[in-house]
């Protein structure tokens, strides 16, 4: 039997007198919508490594696919601290989950909006927006990932059409994505943007299995066998790596605040089964040690959340920088995970049962330590930053 969710997100530093009464409406909204719809049967469709696909439509309703996007395409056409705010709810509820609306949001709409033509905007960004299609985003591939410049993935001109050859792997929504967006070298080793269907000729989308982490989260490859891409397809006004890299940097955003969202149900988890387990006849709560986990916890979150606020107001003034959101990206996810562990201790043995959501969370962590740039990539971009010297090679 599912157990209600008593979740409460902490405010150390009084942070909610920053924000707007809109973004505590959306964040309410959003919130009320995880309580209902997925802490009920995500930890089911993790342990059976489904995909609750009757997701799709709610997120849509909630505004989580490409909020930031204007109303005329179909967006909310809200700031950028309202999409992070509504990121940190839904992986609050699922990392898997809220990987399913970044990349509807950030890796599909933003590339459609950001470099798309205005046909291509008004084509597929309202049905985006609905849900009433579902997109992916391909660039990794599976020789290629921290060095994606030298991904092999190409198109050839082919008269009134391209042929698309080659293969991307580790794509969330891939096994029922209507369109992806698809990074490949044209005959000249430019980088460009494409759209590829379902349904044109060549093209599939094999499922990923056997995975320990995001398992409540559909992952596969994209496979090209001489796919004929329409010449309408390919995305105008971008070429080269920074096409890509524009579309990670608004995921990665959206993850600095996502991951917290993780940590604070851990924290919250733990802190409220510390109050209630007695052992040597009083609550854990009020040994030394259990409290040293639990402060260390919420310091630690609230110097994440004071992060993720201030590079929000950056993004907002379209003033944040790529090595800023690395760097609040790359800490989120390593307080996330740290905290998920000292959480799971506190728990004990039923922190590894599906009973709580801590090794779950825990598990999700691991992928979103790797994935839109590797930790130790991370790491690298905040060097290279601030001594100039760049160490990727």
């Amino acid at each position: 039997m599912a157990k209600s969710d008593l979740f409460e997100s902490p405010d150390y530093y009084l942070l909610d007198e920053l924000l707007t009464d809109e973004h505590k409406l959306i964040r309410q909204t959003v919130r009320k919508w995880v309580k209902k719809e997925v802490s009920p049967i995500i930890e089911a469709h993790a342990q059976k490594a489904r995909f609750p696909k009757q997701l799709l439509k709610g997120l849509a309703e909630i505004g989580a696919y490409g909020p930031t996007i204007p109303a005329e395409y179909g967006g909310a056409g809200l700031d950028y601290m309202a999409y992070g705010i509504i990121m940190q709810e839904i992986e609050r509820g699922d990392s898997g989950i809220r990987s399913t609306a970044s990349v509807q949001g950030s890796l599909v709409m933003y590339p459609i909006y950001a470099y798309g033509s205005e046909e291509q905007k008004r084509k597929y960004l309202p049905k985006l927006a609905s849900g009433e299609i579902i997109g992916c985003f391909g660039l990794t591939e599976p020789d290629h990932g921290s060095d994606p410049g030298s991904m092999t993935t190409n198109f050839k001109d082919a008269g009134d059409h391209y042929i698309l050859n080659g293969a991307k792997m580790w794509i969330s929504n891939a096994p029922f994505a209507d369109i992806a967006i698809v990074w490949a070298k044209d005959e000249n080793g430019k980088i460009r943007g494409l759209i590829a269907e379902r349904g044109m000729e060549g093209f599939s989308t094999p499922e990923t299995h056997g995975k320990w982490s995001l398992r409540a989260s559909a992952t596969g490859e994209l496979v090209f066998d001489n796919v004929k891409i329409p010449k309408e397809n390919i995305l105008p006004n971008i070429a080269g790596i920074k096409g890509p890299l524009g579309c990670l940097n608004q995921a990665r955003y959206g993850i600095a605040w996502g991951a917290l969202g993780a940590a604070m149900d851990c924290y919250d988890t733990a802190l409220r089964y510390a109050k209630e387990r007695k052992q040597f006849g009083k609550p854990i709560a009020a040994f030394q040690l259990q409290q040293k986990k639990l402060a260390e916890m919420i310091t630690s979150i609230t110097k994440a959340q004071l992060l993720v606020w201030r590079l929000g107001t950056l993004k907002n003034e379209d003033r944040a920088t790529p090595a800023q959101i690395s760097m609040a990206k790359r800490n989120s996810v390593e307080t996330a995970i740290t905290i998920a562990r000292e959480a799971r201790q506190i728990l004990g043995g039923m922190g590894i049962t599906g009973d709580y959501p801590i090794m779950r969370h825990m598990m999700n962590l691991e992928s979103v330590i790797t994935y839109e740039g590797t930790h130790d990539i991370h790491l690298l971009i905040t060097g290279l930053d601030i001594t100039g010297q760049e160490a990727f090679k």
